[in-house]
């Protein structure tokens, strides 16, 4: 009796001491397939951040270094069919908004971020399309309606499928707008205001931020927005729960700033870059904290609008640690089969 209570005893402690050694493996395993997966999408090779915008003077998306040169001849697409406004980048892909001059219809195109087209009307028969925001597999579009509070933003799937065209109703002639995490934060020319809603639709706050002068760009950074002033020539920094930061963090009074009729305006790291349509019409670069960097980093543009930052290639966050996870689940498999002490165990039934 006290040799078979031994010979459990002993069993048992073994898969114990197996179970840990295999939990300790597993997790030798998946950590480097994580940090390689995070550093991946991270780092691809030399791919840098880079400017994309658009030109409703020459109907043409420009493509420049965030340092300012062109890449290539700074022209990535020409020849546009329409007036582009709105741009945003996803991956390999853009996304641009093309309408009339009075946008009263409009479309979205799709290009690679090498130029090539994939679809010339990803998205049609849109009314009045403004601004443009990707997030995941799901497109945003704001219809800017010049009656007054007829404004809407519309979802669409980056397949061109409709989901909800009239998904936020009630806005006042809104113009580009941001998506992070699970809300939009939209821009109202109309009536100066900022407004807040979730990416299904729910009014968080209808007037979080107000009292601004023809905002039209927006981009969030963690918990601040900035926005641009069309009608005062400003950049404006507020806090994502609505709290004013710096309603001038920078205006023509910024020691080495010009702002002239600015519009898009993008957000990488601690560097603002803001489009400026009037004449001579440029990019500027600016610091989070307001300092002018280059106010005209990018000059010799005509009438931009939209403006997006984004490293060509690389997946959606989400995505990439998907990617890591996979690779180490896959990593951990293999070396359980090549383990003899795994294919004993199973053996053993034990």
């Amino acid at each position: 009796m006290s040799n078979r209570k031994n010979m459990n005893w002993d069993k048992k402690r073994n898969r114990y001491s197996y179970e840990m050694r295999r939990g300790k493996s597993a997790f030798r395993a998946l950590l480097p397939a994580l940090i390689f997966g995070a550093g991946l999408c991270a780092m691809p090779g030399n791919a840098r951040a880079q400017i994309f915008e658009t030109n409703a003077g020459n109907l043409t998306i420009g493509e420049y270094t965030t340092s300012g040169a062109p890449v290539g001849t700074g022209t990535l697409v020409s020849d546009l069919p329409d007036y582009p406004f709105g741009i945003a980048v996803s991956g390999a892909d853009i996304f641009v908004v093309e309408g009339d001059s009075n946008f009263d219809t409009g479309f979205i195109q799709e290009y690679t971020t090498s130029g090539s087209i994939v679809s010339g009307s990803l998205i049609s028969r849109l009314n009045q399309p403004a601004g443009i925001a990707v997030s995941g597999s799901y497109i945003f579009v704001t219809s800017y309606n010049s009656n007054d509070t007829s404004g809407m933003i519309g979802e669409y799937t980056t397949s061109g499928s409709t989901v909800n065209a009239s998904l936020v109703t009630g806005l006042n002639n809104p113009a580009l707008l941001a998506v992070s995490g699970s809300n939009i934060f939209v821009a109202n020319y109309g009536n100066g205001t900022i407004g807040e809603y979730t990416t299904s639709g729910s009014t968080v706050n209808a007037l979080l931020i107000s009292g601004l002068h023809g905002p039209e760009g927006i981009a969030v950074s963690g918990s601040d927005i900035f926005v641009t002033n069309k009608a005062n020539n400003t950049i404006g920094e507020y806090t994502t729960s609505g709290g004013t930061v710096n309603a001038s963090l920078v205006s023509n009074s910024t020691p080495g700033a010009t702002l002239d009729y600015p519009t898009g305006i993008a957000v990488s790291g601690s560097d603002i870059f803001v489009a400026n349509a009037d004449d001579g019409a440029w990019i500027g670069e600016y610091t989070t904290s307001g300092s002018a960097v280059n106010y005209k980093l990018v000059p010799g543009l005509d009438f931009p609008e939209g403006i997006a930052v984004a490293t060509p290639g690389i997946p959606e966050p989400s995505t990439c640690a998907l990617a890591a996870i996979s690779a180490g689940l896959l990593l951990v498999r293999r070396r359980r089969r090549r383990n003899p002490r795994c294919r004993l165990h199973r053996s053993r039934g034990s």
